[in-house]
């Protein structure tokens, strides 16, 4: 199925009421117009980085204003972007329940799963709105003008989308499951919000009734995974706390404003670049001359390139981003399955956490005090063994692969393969560069990505299609907002965790375990699997490291050791499904529904899991190369 994941299939047909082919023309003005801003944004994000690149290294002025501009058109951009998104269908959902339902019962979820999208924009808007006024007392201090400019894109963006969503149920082929979908869904707020007198003294079981039981029951009726993050998130803060509600807006805000998930858009039409130019096709032949005739062989290319490529950018959607159009179309030309490509490329996601420059372990060293020098000389060893133990899975599950129609090139022919490419094999090292020494940051150095890819593509392979550019733009901002809206909500949710004092408990229950220091590493790694599933790896850091840290020293363990022991926990829970935003993560950036990779990460998940196990009892993969 080729498509992230579908809200409602991505071509409705053309309604037959007078109402829906109204709502089909309406939808198709504000469509056009919102893509075509969205696009716009991509290009323009693009031309202020690079013009702050040049601006500070070749002419030696910098842009102050860069920055601050970047970050306003950025909340627009994810905004406006998931709009499309849900214009196209394109947020990342499960669909197992719903494939599996007869057709009666699967309509009525369809249908559900657009009102439950609804009702969460039709409660969280004028919070937004209240947001984004309370903002304009707020003066940016570079460009002197008020945050309500930015702040502006939230509730903007909840109205469109609110309206595109109303187009979607306009448009539905019958009315009975749209009317019992919209009455189940006033029923259940109106539900939960009368039980809020009876939910308060719970206490603490509400973060089982709503993070867990109101999260799984939304993921598994097919509701968008965002939004079923959100509605708990608000349920939770609405019928059980006295927060003001503006402040989950705030939260959302806070999680898709970090500077450095602007590499998000800019890696993924980078990767739509690569491919577009024939640099990816050049790569492909090349490996595949080199790796074509091993059993597995590009799945080791994968597993290597991600090695090398990961933490560039300094997100891991990003790195999957430039990956993944680079390989997958060639592995499934050669008979690969969708579900094991996009499995095998969550799995990388974890693997690579500790790959440096990873803000990860930036955020480890921010806030425990371990030296970032240290953590980036110990992350290299540990990625490298799960890297072997997902190997062993490869050949595992290729051992029987039919290489006949693979033909082996000699020498020569590599040699020649091997100077086409050359180019395209340079790019991961460019960009590595451009960080290292200083030329861009990690957010800026994918607009070096795309200078280059575009000259190799004008100049080398004398390769570019400009009548694709505006599609590239558009799609690069549908999955950008559909990626960086789960981020924000799961950011939201992380916080309505840390209100109810979750994690000084957590700590207090961990520090109590029996065993000494391998009872607090199993316990970590099984506690970090579970809050990687729920928090991210960010969030979890700056919740638990603080806590946890000093009582690994205290009790033996070496924090860099600890800190690798923990980043891969988090990083198998968060690609790890039902709940792992990575794996939703990389089944849209790979175009696969996530129901195709769930019978094939099982394998992967193990071989990381076990990999996890090696790493923590063998401390010297992690410190054996640190200067005490």
């Amino acid at each position: 199925m080729n498509v992230h994941a579908t809200t409602m299939d991505a071509a409705p047909p053309i309604p037959s009421t007078g109402i829906g082919r109204l709502a089909n023309r309406l939808d198709h003005v504000v469509g056009t117009a919102v893509e075509a801003l969205a696009a716009a944004l991509v290009l323009v994000e693009i031309c202020i980085l690079a013009a702050g690149v040049t601006a500070r290294y070749v002419f030696h002025a910098p842009l102050v204003w860069s920055d601050e501009l970047a970050s306003i058109l950025f909340l627009w951009l994810s905004m406006l972007g998931a709009v499309v998104a849900l214009r196209r269908g394109e947020h990342m959902r499960m669909t197992g329940l719903v494939s599996r339902v007869s057709p009666a019962t699967r309509s009525l979820l369809e249908a559900l799963a657009i009102t439950a999208a609804i009702a969460f924009l039709l409660l969280i808007l004028p919070h937004a709105l209240e947001y984004a006024h309370e903002e304009t007392f707020i003066v940016t201090p570079a460009l002197e003008i008020t945050n309500a400019w930015r702040a502006a894109a939230i509730p903007v963006g909840m109205g469109l989308m609110l309206l595109a969503a109303s187009f979607r149920l306009l448009r539905f082929g019958s009315l009975k499951p749209v009317l019992l979908a919209i009455g189940i869904t006033a029923a259940l707020v109106a539900l939960f919000w009368l039980a809020g007198p009876t939910l308060k003294p719970l206490g603490k079981l509400n973060l089982v009734v709503f993070f867990v039981g109101v999260v799984a029951l939304n993921v598994f009726s097919g509701v968008p995974i965002a939004f079923s993050f959100a509605l708990a998130t608000f349920g939770y803060l609405a019928c059980t706390t006295t927060t003001p509600l503006i402040v989950m807006v705030g939260r959302l805000d806070e999680g898709m404003s970090h500077l450095i998930l602007l590499a998000v858009p800019l890696f993924i039409f980078l990767g739509a670049l690569i491919e577009m130019t024939g640099m990816a096709k050049a790569m492909i032949q090349f490996l595949a001359s080199m790796l074509g005739h091993v059993r597995g062989g590009l799945s080791y290319v994968l597993i290597g390139a991600m090695y090398l490529v990961s933490g560039i950018s300094g997100s891991k959607i990003a790195d999957m981003a430039a990956i993944a159009p680079v390989l997958f179309p060639e592995m499934k030309k050669r008979g690969a399955k969708p579900g094991d490509l996009v499995a095998l490329l969550s799995a990388t996601g974890a693997q690579t956490e500790t790959i440096p420059p990873s803000i990860v372990l930036i955020t480890i060293g921010s806030v425990t005090g371990v030296s970032i020098a240290a953590l980036f000389t110990g992350g290299m060893v540990p990625a490298l063994v799960l890297g072997i133990a997902l190997c062993f899975v490869v050949w595992w599950r290729n051992r029987g692969e039919d290489l006949g129609h693979v033909v082996r090139h000699s020498w020569g022919q590599i040699g020649k393969l091997c100077l086409i490419a050359l180019p395209a094999i340079a790019l991961p090292f460019v960009i590595r560069a451009a960080v290292v020494e200083g030329v861009a940051t990690a957010t800026e150095v994918s607009t070096i990505g795309i200078a280059y890819s575009v000259l190799a593509g004008l100049l080398l392979y004398r390769q570019f299609d400009w009548r694709r550019l505006p599609r590239m733009l558009a799609d690069t901002a549908s999955l950008t907002g559909a990626i960086i809206f789960i981020v924000g909500c799961a950011t939201a949710m992380a916080w309505g965790l840390t209100q109810s004092g979750f994690s000084q408990d957590l700590a207090r229950a961990m520090a109590a375990v029996p065993g000494g220091s391998w009872g607090f590493l199993a316990i970590s790694i099984v506690a970090f699997i579970i809050l990687g599933s729920v928090l991210e790896g960010i969030p979890a850091i700056v919740l638990f490291g603080p806590l946890l840290f000093p009582i690994a020293k205290q009790i033996g363990v070496h924090e860099v050791h600890y800190a690798m022991v923990v980043v891969f926990a988090m990083g198998i829970g968060l690609f790890a499904p039902p709940f792992g935003v990575g794996y939703y993560g990389a089944c849209a950036i790979s175009k696969v529904n996530p129901d195709e990779g769930l019978k094939y990460i099982g394998g992967y998940m193990l071989a990381l899991f076990l990999g996890l196990i090696v790493v923590a009892a063998v401390p010297w993969f992690s410190t054996g190369f640190l200067k005490f």
